[in-house]
This record gives C-alpha cells, structure tokens and sequence, in this order.
C-alpha cells in the first residue's frame, strides 16, 4: 500500500512538474525589416510581410511585391501554397490569387456571385478549392474557383468567430467563448476543447497550438494535458509564426527565428 502510495505521489509531482516546464529554444538568425505585419516562411525560403498595405516576398536574392490599393486593407494571407497565394480584402468581399511572382491570376468578387456570399473568414483548400466562412448564414463552404461554384457543407453555428486557421483539408476556428472546433472538407465538425484566453494564437495540428498571453508564450497540447512556457527574450512582440520546428517572433525591428523542438 505504501508503495502504491508513493508511486501516485511521484506520478503527481511529475505531473505537476511537467505543466510547468519551460521549452528551451535556440536563435537560429535573426532578420530586420520595417513592417506592419509578417505573414511566415514557404517551402522555398522565401518570407512575407506587408508594409504600408503592400505584399512583399523576399529572401536573399530576390524580392517581390504586390499592391493593389483600390481594394482596400490586406485581411489576411495565405501562403501554404506558394503557386497559389490568396489575399483577401474583407471590406470589398473579394479574393485576390497570386501566383508566384505576385502576378495577379484571379480576382473573385463574392458580392457577384449569383448567391451572394458575405466573407468573413476564407484560405486555400484542396482541389482547386477556398475555404468560405459565409456570415450571411454563419456556414462553412467550400468555393471551386475553376468552376465558380459554392457549396455549404456545415451547418450554421451561434457564436461568431473570434480567430480561425486554415489547411488544405481543414478549417479550425475558435469562438467568442475560447471552444476550439474543426471542420473537414465533408463538413464533419468536431469539438477540440476549451482553450484559455489569449492575445495570439497558432494551431500547429489536431492537439497542439502556440499562444501568447501578456507578452508570454506558451505551448499547448489539449490530448496529453500538457503545457509548457516558451522561454524567449523577446520582452515584447507584436506577432509570432510557427513552421517546421522554427518558431519566428515578429517585432518592431525585424524578425527572430527560433529553433523549437516541441514535445
């Protein structure tokens, strides 16, 4: 019984101890810019970010913009796929495609559709398709823009959106209530979990996300109850991005890519 005893104890402290352990991380270099957003790294090395409403894409050799000012304010980018990037101008309800040098392949005005649709939330999906949050409904879509075709595949939901993310085959959003739900490009949603409040947040997959709460960063996974401090100097920042294990804090100089092993 003792033993026993003693065995829960240690589980506990581990337990315990484990909740609070801090990732260590390594600067891997470090890059100074001038901008009012960074967007993250592609596949090729190239990063993103947006300076006085313009796109810019660059890296050690090349640099590139776009810049399109009679749409209005950037709301958002999506650069998972670098052939095919999407901008969105929420105040026009339009969808701009990049290809890879910034050259303008299509521009999708929603209020044209032959139903119109009201985007709120939207990013690059599977097959030639978009992710459409429609808040005329409050449904999910998914939007052929070969074919010119939108499809709901959720059904409505109550509670606004207060952040959501994007991948190829699914949208994650999270609710003016902090719930955590994802949907599948069937429209199978699932509920994730209740997460704590933050100021800035990424999902890195199903379990596991990185936020940010009063200048501090921390790593989560809701599966394995597990959640550690991401131990970086950077007393302020205004953003952070997380790929491939590199963890890139953005602030008002430049930006500081880290190397992250997470757990």
């Amino acid at each position: 019984m003792k033993k026993i005893i003693l065995f829960i104890a240690l589980v506990s402290t581990w337990s315990a101890i484990s909740q609070n352990t801090k990732l260590e991380i390594s600067i891997t270099d470090t890059i100074n810019i001038r901008a009012d957003d960074f967007i993250g790294y592609d596949q090729f090395d190239f990063y993103y970010y947006i300076k006085d409403n313009v796109l810019h894409k660059t890296n050690n050799k090349e640099s590139l913009e776009y810049k399109n000012t009679s749409l209005g304010k950037i709301a958002k980018v999506d650069i998972k796929n670098p052939l095919k990037i999407v901008l969105f101008y929420e105040n026009f309800n339009i969808v701009v495609l990049l290809d890879n040098q910034l050259n303008e392949i299509q521009k999708i005005n929603f209020s044209e559709n032959i139903n119109p649709i009201a985007v709120s939330a939207t990013g690059i999906a599977a097959q030639n398709r978009l992710w459409i949050y429609n808040s005329l409904n409050q449904q999910i879509g998914l939007f052929d823009y070969i074919q010119n075709d939108y499809k709901a595949i959720s059904t409505s939901f109550p509670e606004s959106i207060k952040y959501y993310q994007t991948d190829f085959n699914t949208f994650y959003w999270i609710d003016n209530k902090n719930n955590w739900y994802s949907c599948d490009a069937f429209g199978k949603i699932k509920t994730k979990g209740k997460i704590l409040d933050f100021d800035i947040i990424e999902v890195i997959n199903d379990n596991q996300f990185i936020y940010s709460k009063n200048n501090k960063l921390y790593f989560e996974d809701l599966d394995k109850n597990q959640k550690y401090e991401i131990d970086i100097s950077e007393k302020t920042f205004k953003k952070f991005s997380y790929k491939d294990q590199i963890l890139s804090i953005f602030t008002s100089k430049g930006i500081i890519n880290y190397k992250i092993t997470t757990p």
